[in-house]
């Protein structure tokens, strides 16, 4: 199943420039020198790829494929396709680098790659879904690899498209290579928890936050703005430790039910109702944007890019933010959220649990091995929570938000182990 996630907002920043922008706090805190900042603020490839496609009508259709990989400092890059119709470059290389830091937060063995092609999956039919996906592998074929660069699903894509990928990378190489891609479905090698795993990763962090906040679980509110793979497990789980969600979304609207919304009901009813919460009866409607803003404990951003900025964030009125989404802040908001006093759980930190159980999956297709889910999610969370001290640590040390400190305690493992490995 397609991954579904709000709308982006048309206007946002730049994220690749929010990225760098946090980039330079954390690495002049670090005191960087400057030829590991050259080496880590530009990515090492770029690749931009044309993919013709055969459509249902007969015509051929081209479009624009990337990858981009940002480091292979720590290890292969790893780092998931994104299909969408409003992807463009500076979007890709922001993501890549936030999977380089992202596997540098929660130590994992990996650098980061980002990729996507630009076109409106949800209009494509399954036949030119899986050749516009076997193409771009084809197109891949050189940068794709298990010791080498490691895709992903990300939104537009799932474990359907993953397997399409290892298949043609597959036939390509003349033998069947598990491990080229994670995200894949179970019989295929794929792992139990990945589903859910970035989403538990939100949760765990959600509840460490809350620890330090003074904040029982049990009597506190939480909205999800996004109710695709990584919202609507993220609102189960927090809802299952006790968190009333009182509002959630995705791209029909916002739903919000003072009682609480019954999560189990409404993920029930979005399977049923093709992906979305259009409809549902048992809460009420409102905008997002009133989402974004209403009075609650905590605010999970799991949808896209921007969706808190300079024109919101006034209104926040949330105790604490946990980003399931990559860069759901923009930089510019970032000084307000610390002036109202609001604990953030940054992206590479709260969202790095998809890409722990991904390295998970490559090590038991490596080792041609599975482990059971109770290993897989014990695993995950012990790291989660590790992952979570460190940062928090490092944001007393220096006196900087969660955000500025995650940067700090990923560049700095990147940058320690270039000097190591004696530069490129």
């Amino acid at each position: 199943m397609l991954y579904k996630e709000p709308a982006p907002i048309k206007d946002r920043e730049n994220p690749f420039e929010s990225m760098m922008s946090r980039f330079n706090i954390a690495a002049e805190i670090l005191g960087l020198d400057e030829e590991v900042y050259n080496v880590l603020k530009t990515p090492t490839r770029q690749v931009i790829v044309n993919v013709p496609v055969t459509m249902d009508d007969g015509k051929v259709r081209v479009f624009e494929g990337y990858r981009v990989i940002h480091s292979t400092i720590l290890g292969p890059s790893k780092g998931g396709i994104r299909f969408a119709p409003d992807v463009f470059l500076d979007e890709v290389k922001a993501l890549a680098a936030w999977m380089t830091w992202k596997c540098a937060v929660v130590d994992i063995p990996y650098g980061g790659a980002k990729g996507g092609v630009i076109c409106d999956p949800f209009s494509m039919s399954a036949g030119e879904m899986e050749r516009l996906t076997r193409a771009y592998t084809q197109a891949l074929i050189d940068t794709f690899g298990p010791d080498q660069d490691i895709p992903a699903p990300d939104m537009g894509t799932g474990p359907r498209e993953m397997a399409w990928l290892m298949d043609e990378y597959s036939r390509m190489k003349g033998s069947t290579i598990h491990a080229v891609v994670t995200g894949k479905p179970l019989v295929l090698g794929g792992s139990l928890g990945r589903v859910e795993a970035t989403g538990r990763g939100v949760m765990v962090s959600a509840m460490a936050a809350m620890e330090k906040l003074g904040m029982d679980p049990a009597k506190s509110t939480a909205v999800i703005q996004g109710f695709g793979n990584v919202g609507a497990w993220a609102a189960k789980l927090m809802a299952e430790r006790g968190v009333k969600i009182l509002g959630v979304s995705d791209v029909s609207g916002a739903y919000w039910n003072d009682n609480g919304i019954d999560i189990e009901e409404a993920i029930e009813y979005k399977n049923n109702n093709k992906g979305r919460l259009e409809g549902y009866k048992n809460a009420e409607k409102i905008s997002n944007d009133e989402l974004l803003v209403s009075k609650v404990d905590v605010l999970v951003p799991a949808a896209v890019e921007d969706v808190i900025t300079i024109k919101n964030v006034d209104q926040i009125q949330a105790r604490l933010i946990v980003e399931g989404a990559n860069g759901p802040t923009s930089y510019k908001a970032d000084n307000i959220i610390n002036e109202k006093g609001i604990m953030v759980v940054p992206d590479i930190l709260a969202n790095s649990g998809g890409v722990t159980v991904s390295y998970f999956e490559w090590v038991q297709n490596r080792m041609g091995f599975k482990w059971t889910l109770d290993r897989v999610n014990e695993r995950a969370e012990r790291i989660m929570n590790e992952s979570f001290e460190r940062v928090y640590a490092a944001s007393q040390k220096y006196n900087v938000p969660m955000r500025i400190a995650a940067y700090i305690v990923a560049i700095d493992k990147v940058a320690m182990t270039y000097k190591y490995r004696g530069g490129f």
